[in-house]
C-alpha cells in the first residue's frame, strides 16, 4: 500500500453512520473515496457532497449517496489532501485545481482531516508554488497586482489552453518562496479584487494523517477551528 492510500484509508475510520462528509479532490483523497465505497457497500450509512466534478463522478460510481448543498446545513467530517502542511496545520492546497470548492465545503463543516504522504509536510510552507484562482475579467491586471506582492507567478496551462477550474475562473501558481508568515501572505492577496480565493487554508484543518514510508502513519492535530 502507498503511502497516500495508507493515510486516505486511515482517515476514512473516523467516518460513522449518520455523518454527513465532505469529499475532497486530489489524488490522495481519490483513495479515501475509494475506501468510503467499500464501506457504503459493506452497509455504511452517509450521505456527501464533493469538492469537484471529478470527485462527485468518481462518488456516484461507487454507490456514495451525494446530496445537494441546499438539504445540508454543516457537514460533520471532510476528508481532503494537500499540496503542502506543517506543523501548525497551515496548509497549501489547489495543486489539483478544485481549492475555492475545498475551502467552502471544509469551512462548511465541524472537522477536516487531512491526508497525505510524509513529502507533504515540511517545516515552512512555500516550496509548492501557492495556487490563486483569479477571474478571467481583467485577469492581466489582477496578475500584476499579484506579482507585487513579491512572487514569480504564471498561469496554469492545460496544453495550449489556459487552465480554467469548475467555476470557469483562472489559477495563477505563484512562487513566493518561503513563507514565514502565511495569514500576511493570505490577506495581502485576498484584499485583490480580481482574486476569488488562495490555496492557504490557516486555522480550517483539525487533524493531518501522514502516511510514512515505512508503512505507519503521523497524526498531527491542531486545537478548534478559530
Amino acid at each position: 500500500m502507498n503511502m497516500k492510500q495508507l493515510a486516505a484509508e486511515a482517515a476514512v475510520d473516523y467516518v460513522k453512520d449518520g455523518m454527513k462528509v465532505g469529499l475532497g479532490t486530489g489524488s490522495t483523497a481519490y483513495f479515501a473515496i475509494n475506501k468510503l465505497g467499500e464501506r457504503v457497500k459493506e452497509g455504511l450509512q452517509i450521505t456527501a457532497v464533493a469538492t469537484s466534478v471529478a470527485s462527485e463522478e468518481q462518488a456516484r460510481e461507487l454507490g456514495i449517496p451525494l446530496v445537494p448543498f441546499a438539504q445540508v446545513d454543516r457537514l460533520d467530517l471532510t476528508i481532503d489532501g494537500a499540496d503542502e502542511l506543517d506543523g501548525s496545520l497551515r496548509l497549501i492546497k489547489g495543486g489539483g485545481g478544485a481549492l475555492l470548492r475545498e475551502k467552502i465545503v471544509a469551512m462548511g463543516s465541524d472537522r477536516m482531516i487531512v491526508v497525505a504522504d510524509e513529502s507533504k509536510a515540511v517545516r515552512t510552507l512555500g516550496k509548492f508554488p501557492l495556487p490563486v484562482e483569479i477571474v478571467p475579467f481583467a485577469w492581466e491586471w489582477t496578475l500584476k497586482d499579484i506579482l507585487k506582492l513579491g512572487c514569480e507567478a504564471e498561469l496554469r496551462r492545460e496544453g495550449s489552453e489556459l487552465y480554467k477550474t469548475d467555476n470557469g475562473n483562472y489559477i495563477a501558481d505563484c512562487r513566493f518562496g518561503a513563507i514565514e508568515d502565511p495569514a500576511a501572505v493570505a490577506a495581502a492577496l485576498q484584499a485583490l479584487p480580481g482574486v476569488v480565493e488562495h490555496g492557504l487554508f490557516i486555522g480550517i484543518a483539525n487533524m493531518a494523517i501522514v502516511g510514512k514510508s515505512d508503512g505507519t502513519i503521523d497524526i498531527i492535530t491542531a486545537k478548534e477551528k478559530a
